[in-house]
């Protein structure tokens, strides 16, 4: 008995006593409901048992006594509480076991069911205990991607609201680090993660990719670290299969910033003996558009901005960005991102590009929603803003994504393409083709007239040579579009 209660448990148990009793075991509620059951075969069914065990366990509850026992004219049930109280009487709100036997009744079969009353009893009450710290975990589970949510949508208040209630205190600034795990390692890694900083990093089980950890760790230099190692060293270092790509320091209110810098570190990370990459230096476009790239994006985001739903049940225009932010960098998997039917994400997808006038199958129209997301997020710059260009859009006219290319012949643009397409200088075929392709694998290598494989591995080359993901989103598909832009727009 013992040995089934630490194998099996209940189950095993139940199992057990139905083949010592060549019939029917289960455990029973007080008002009759079977709760648990097992019979010695898959065949071996008593006749009516569910009226026999619910005619017993309602008598002995009426009762209260500590045994009692029903006969028919072919089976005796037998019934014992799972806990009597101190005076020695059944306790109504406890289950019930319930043995139902052929007659005769086997000779101490129900000594035997009185001593296995206690082993049962413990393994129902841990069963118990496991299932609601399961359900706790995954309440504790869903209410940190909720945060992460909050924080990759801007929400930061809110963010900060619901964090106070889990532990620990979102810090600010912090560096975004994503782990990937092998297959099922995720909770001993997260566990590594604790030891590692102490508990002071955020820590949430990634929604799209099943083998990846985000933590949201303090930067360097805001708190004393506790080892003179980083935490994402520290878990490359002891976790031998996983793979660790960390951001630069942000402030918390760019966190999806950090995640994407993070994914490219991790694309980077997996070709090196480490295992460990951090993002380079490396401005992003937001930051360098300046006033008249924020009127711009001001302007082409307006008609989502100020939409307003028809039905209370349609989207506002908080939850379409949401779901525009999610859609392009996660691509499909934004519907476990989101937690949404991918029907419901293709309806506001259309809605999106109505609303915007913009093709959404179209990898341009899609760099340009991007960058037009980032510069909104991206806090304003401390100047006097320029005023505006004779020959741009009037106030409150929104403009076409077409007027992006006025943005992006600046002069701090075309530097930062430079910079971006510096590693790649002189063999951007590839890298071309696939940008032409819309960012699809199988058409750009019908173009460049290698194989799908082969055209997989030169992408692969090029994720290394650019410190950046291409295959797998997030992707640095719509930067590269933009900077390849800007130098034939110089070009021309």
């Amino acid at each position: 008995m013992h040995r089934l209660a630490r194998t099996g448990g209940t189950a095993e148990l139940l199992r057990w006593l139905a083949g010592r009793a060549e019939g029917w075991a289960g455990l029973v509620g007080p008002d009759g409901t079977v709760l648990h059951a097992a019979a010695r075969t898959a065949g071996a069914m008593v006749p009516d048992v569910a009226g026999l065990v619910a005619e017993g366990a309602s008598a002995l509850t009426e009762r209260g006594v500590q045994a009692y026992s029903v006969d028919t004219g072919a089976y005796t049930a037998l019934l014992f509480p799972l806990a009597v109280s101190p005076s020695g009487v059944a306790d109504p709100a406890v289950p019930v076991l319930a043995v139902v036997t052929p007659r005769p009744t086997a000779v101490g079969l129900a000594t035997l069911l009185a001593d296995v009353v206690l082993p049962l009893s413990l393994c129902l009450q841990a069963e118990t205990l496991e299932r609601k710290r399961r359900r706790v975990d995954l309440a504790e589970s869903r209410g940190r991607e909720a945060v992460l949510h909050l924080l990759m949508t801007g929400q930061l208040s809110i963010a900060q609201q619901v964090a106070g209630a889990l532990r620990p205190r979102l810090p600010d600034p912090v560096r975004v680090c994503v782990v990937e795990c092998s297959g099922g390692g995720r909770d001993e890694v997260a566990r590594v993660c604790v030891d590692a900083d102490g508990g002071r990093s955020w820590i949430v089980r990634c929604p799209v990719y099943a083998r990846h950890l985000i933590l949201i760790m303090p930067a360097e230099g805001t708190t004393p670290m506790p080892a003179a190692v980083p935490t994402d060293e520290t878990v490359a270092a002891r976790v031998g299969d996983c793979v660790v790509g960390v951001s630069e320091p942000v402030p918390l209110a760019d966190t999806a910033t950090g995640y994407r810098q993070a994914f490219h570190a991790l694309a980077v990370a997996r070709e090196l003996p480490s295992r460990h990459a951090r993002f380079g230096v490396s401005p992003d476009l937001a930051l360098v558009v300046g006033p008249a790239g924020r009127r711009w994006a001001d302007e082409l985001l307006n008609p989502l901005l100020t939409h307003v739903p028809r039905r209370a049940q349609d989207p506002g225009s908080q939850e379409l960005l949401a779901t525009a932010a999610s859609w392009l960098a996660f691509s499909s998997h934004a519907t476990d991102h989101l937690k949404v039917h991918r029907n419901t994400l293709a309806a506001r997808l259309r809605l999106i590009g109505e609303l915007l006038g913009l093709d959404l199958h179209r990898l341009a129209d899609q760099a340009a929603l991007d960058l037009a997301l980032r510069v909104r997020s991206t806090p304003a710059p401390a100047c006097t803003p320029e005023p505006a260009q004779s020959g741009s859009p009037a106030s409150g006219t929104p403009m076409a994504a077409g007027g992006l290319d006025e943005i992006l012949v600046h002069p701090a643009v075309r530097d930062w393409a430079d910079r971006q397409l510096a590693p790649v200088l002189g063999a951007e075929e590839t890298l071309r083709a696939w940008v032409r392709c819309e960012g699809r694998l199988g058409p750009a290598a019908a173009e460049l007239g290698i194989s799908v494989p082969g055209a997989r591995k030169r992408l692969t080359r090029l994720e290394t040579v650019l410190q950046r993901s291409l295959l797998r989103p997030p992707s640095a598909r719509y930067d590269l579009w933009l900077a390849l832009r800007s130098r034939d727009l110089t070009a021309a």
